[in-house]
């Protein structure tokens, strides 16, 4: 594997960082998920945007243009020789001293990783998934804004573990108040009728790409799609549910905390938005070659 690392093209064993940089100290730092199908690459536009507005929110300066990150991503799948994959690309504040002094990192450090990866295994997107609701409660949208990609995702780690514990393949996170904000990895929705719903970004979810491109895509189908604050009696009762995100695409759940959605299988509407988004790949996507 050929790795990105702070301007050059190195082999993945020799892709090392500092163990004074501040992302691995202090998860200092800003990241995006990014993926390539059939040698192009999805959205890499509102990919650059998030991550650009995440430096600017955790205040990072970044050296390079938006045009060289660009650059930079479809160089690294080329030279992985990559037409499908996962793309990770990671910048983090920069060597620094044990101080958590951010001015003390002079030079951001960044390196993307491409790689083949599958979140869940094939046969999940045909019968679905289970789902816990967990104890691990979303940090707080005063305290670390939900839309900003960073480094810190103990949070999300906690969460996977109890799932993980309950012999369930994901989490669902409750804000303080009680309402659902996402789940461990992708952000939720659920369907009622002809209404589909997913939480805002002020409940504590994150505006992901995914989530955004089944909004496009259900508004072109006509079906009527909101953010609005849920909380797990809302998914119990609903018609469908199904999950969203860079590495998961969109993935049925079947079943919340023991309890079966719907008819306990993947629903209609599901597979006309799963359908819409296989057409929407081929239609936004960025030419690698």
């Amino acid at each position: 594997m050929i790795v990105f690392l702070n301007g050059e093209f190195v082999e993945d064993h020799q892709a090392t960082v500092s163990v004074f940089d501040h992302g691995l100290l202090y998860g200092d730092g800003i990241f995006e998920g990014i993926r390539a199908y059939d040698g192009q690459v999805l959205e890499l536009d509102r990919h650059l945007d998030r991550l650009i507005n995440s430096a600017k929110y955790i205040n990072l300066h970044m050296p390079w243009s938006k045009q060289d990150l660009r650059d930079f991503v479809l160089e690294t799948l080329r030279r992985n020789e990559l037409h499908s994959a996962y793309i990770r690309l990671v910048i983090t504040r920069g060597r620094g001293d044990l101080s958590l002094d951010p001015t003390r990192c002079t030079t951001p450090t960044i390196f993307i990783i491409a790689t083949e990866v599958n979140l869940y295994p094939a046969e999940l997107y045909q019968t679905g998934i289970k789902a816990v609701t967990v104890a691990t409660r979303r940090v707080a949208g005063d305290a670390l804004d939900a839309r900003a990609k960073t480094l810190n995702y103990l949070n999300n780690i906690l969460s996977k573990m109890e799932a993980t514990a309950q012999q369930a393949h994901e989490a669902v996170l409750l804000n303080n108040e009680g309402y659902i904000s996402e789940c461990s990895a992708d952000n939720i929705f659920i369907v009622k009728g002809q209404q589909l719903v997913t939480p805002p970004a002020h409940m504590g979810a994150l505006e992901g790409v995914t989530r955004n491109i089944v909004m496009d895509i259900a508004a072109e189908i006509g079906l009527q799609c909101q953010e609005s604050p849920i909380r797990p009696y809302d998914v119990y009762a609903a018609d469908e549910c199904f999950l969203t995100g860079t590495g998961a695409e969109l993935i049925p759940v079947v079943e919340l905390d023991h309890r079966p959605i719907g008819a306990g299988v993947p629903g209609k509407t599901f597979q006309q938005l799963l359908k819409g988004f296989h057409k929407y790949i081929k239609a936004h996507a960025v030419l690698i070659d």
